[in-house]
């Protein structure tokens, strides 16, 4: 048996896929509005416990059309299953297009319109399901957070909050030349003063476990595997594994933009 996501014919999440917004909200010099909006990964049937707000979608997750489902989602994965969380969570990202370039991210992080549509989803999210706990990764997620907690909805939420460091941050860091070791060092220590922060907070996880920390580098056995469950019915097996198999490619800025590039790595070939 193969369980799936089966998407988005309940309310009120088929309505809010019905109406979302285009590029009159998300300028195309800002973001790949080509490439589709994604809008979630988790549970929408109304037993999510941990809401988690991440930043936007990269190549895996065009394909997937599902967020948080490559490196940044394998590592996170990890975090949840930290504090017994395998099933019962929802994820939705700042952005419900792919930035493009970091100054758009931070260009856009205050615009009304996009956060009206966001704040839409959390709105939902947090009636629909007994949230217990808001995980936001990044600097863009936790504003997009404080920027629904001035809403009614959002002030009237009273679970936990903690905002950690992107998963993805080690790598960022390393990009700009800073020691890649340390980076994921910090990240490290960052997750674990929010595991102290969250594990007592979540009265009922999946599956009650004792709180392990990290070390200073992550280990194959920190990574998880995103379930099944979480992806449109018939995607292979290999589209939820610990490797890298899509990336945008191009001789041109251009050509880039429009190309992401999908290979079965080469230990789930048949052949």
């Amino acid at each position: 048996m193969h369980e799936f996501d089966p998407g988005y014919g309940r309310e009120p999440y088929a309505s809010l896929v019905r109406s979302h917004p285009g590029t009159e909200t998300y300028p195309t010099t800002g973001f790949r509005t080509e490439w589709g909006p994604i809008f979630h990964r988790g549970r929408l049937d109304g037993s999510a416990r941990v809401l988690v707000i991440g930043q936007d979608p990269a190549a895996h997750e065009a394909v997937t059309r599902r967020i948080l489902v490559g490196t940044a989602g394998r590592r996170f994965q990890g975090f949840l299953a930290k504090l017994g969380i395998t099933s019962s969570y929802v994820m939705i990202n700042t952005y419900l297009y792919s930035v493009y370039g970091q100054q758009a991210g931070n260009a856009h992080a205050h615009d009304d319109a996009i956060a009206a549509y966001r704040n839409a989803w959390l709105d939902a999210l947090t009636n629909d399901n007994p949230i217990e706990a808001v995980i936001a990764l990044g600097g863009l997620a936790d504003t997009a957070f404080r920027t629904w907690r001035t809403t009614p909805a959002g002030a009237a939420y009273s679970g936990a909050y903690r905002h950690i460091l992107h998963p993805t941050y080690p790598d960022s860091a390393a990009s700009t030349g800073a020691d890649r070791a340390q980076a994921m060092a910090k990240m490290l220590t960052d997750w674990n003063s929010g595991l102290d922060a969250l594990h007592g907070a979540i009265p009922t996880p999946d599956q009650p476990v004792p709180l392990v920390h990290y070390g200073t580098d992550l280990l194959p056995a920190d990574l998880g595997t995103i379930p099944e469950a979480d992806l449109p019915p018939g995607l292979p097996a290999w589209m939820r594994s610990d490797e890298p198999w899509a990336s945008r490619q191009g001789a041109t800025a251009a050509d880039k933009r429009a190309t992401i590039v999908v290979q079965i790595p080469a230990d789930q070939r048949p052949f």
